[in-house]
């Protein structure tokens, strides 16, 4: 525990001040942050790009989601239909995504302009994906008493969860500030969440712990070292970049 204290307060201590410094900090080490690709805040870009910004928010709103609903400790993955549309979802984003990037370079071709609403709204469609299927390898991982039911049943259920992303992706595009502001905090937040919860699955492995948590106490050192290791990407992550670009802003082309 102290020195999980000693590399958060680490952490703290060296990235920028206030809250959306430190969500800044976050992004910083996972996404390019170019400023055009990205929702603002007045003058200052979201800690995530558009992309990455529904990416986490999606992955929230699942992961979320399962936990309201009572299936926080349902481990199956979902059934053919709802992993064949989580595929179609990973195309389409990766489609979007090589497109989005073609149009750095003046001059290759690509198949349409991108904007940032198609970058937010492949985003979401990835983070749903990646949030359920996260949560599920938490889940029966983590849980003496996990349920082997899909955490997310069927077509139908996907749908409302889509219906869902949807009214995020027009909070976000409503440009509205008291709704960017937790937005952004929400999105970079569910970097820490994913990769917590990752790093956590890794840490009950190595100290073959997996299946005996009864309750979030009992998982409260794994879950410790998972957020350690979490902060410790991010921030070597975020000394390499400082050290080569010598500013906390996004990449410029």
């Amino acid at each position: 525990m102290l020195a999980a204290g000693v590399v958060l307060a680490s952490w703290l201590l060296a990235t920028p001040a206030g809250l959306l410094g430190k969500a800044d900090a976050i992004g910083y080490a996972v996404c390019h942050r170019i400023d055009v690709r990205s929702f603002h805040l007045g003058a200052r870009s979201l800690p995530l790009c558009a992309r990455c910004t529904g990416i986490y928010l999606g992955a929230m709103l699942a992961m979320g989601s399962y936990q309201i609903i009572g299936r926080g400790r349902a481990g199956g993955f979902p059934k053919k239909a709802v992993l064949a549309a989580f595929i179609l979802f990973g195309a389409i984003f990766a489609v979007d995504g090589v497109n989005s990037y073609m149009t750095l370079f003046p001059g290759l071709p690509h198949l349409y302009e991108p904007s940032n609403v198609l970058r937010l709204s492949t985003g979401l469609l990835a983070g749903v994906a990646m949030g359920t299927l996260v949560h599920a390898g938490l889940a029966q991982n983590a849980w003496k008493d996990w349920r082997p039911e899909p955490v997310l049943r069927d077509l139908r259920e996907l749908g409302i969860l889509l219906v869902g992303a949807a009214v995020i992706g027009g909070l976000a595009l409503s440009g509205n500030p008291m709704i960017l502001y937790p937005l952004a905090l929400v999105s970079a937040g569910g970097v820490l969440v994913v990769l917590a919860s990752v790093y956590t699955v890794m840490a009950l492995l190595v100290l073959g712990q997996e299946n005996r948590a009864a309750s979030w106490m009992n998982l409260a050192l794994p879950a410790v070292v998972g957020l350690t290791l979490s902060i410790l990407q991010i921030g070597g992550i975020d000394l390499v970049r400082f050290a080569l670009t010598g500013t906390w802003s996004g990449f410029t082309f």
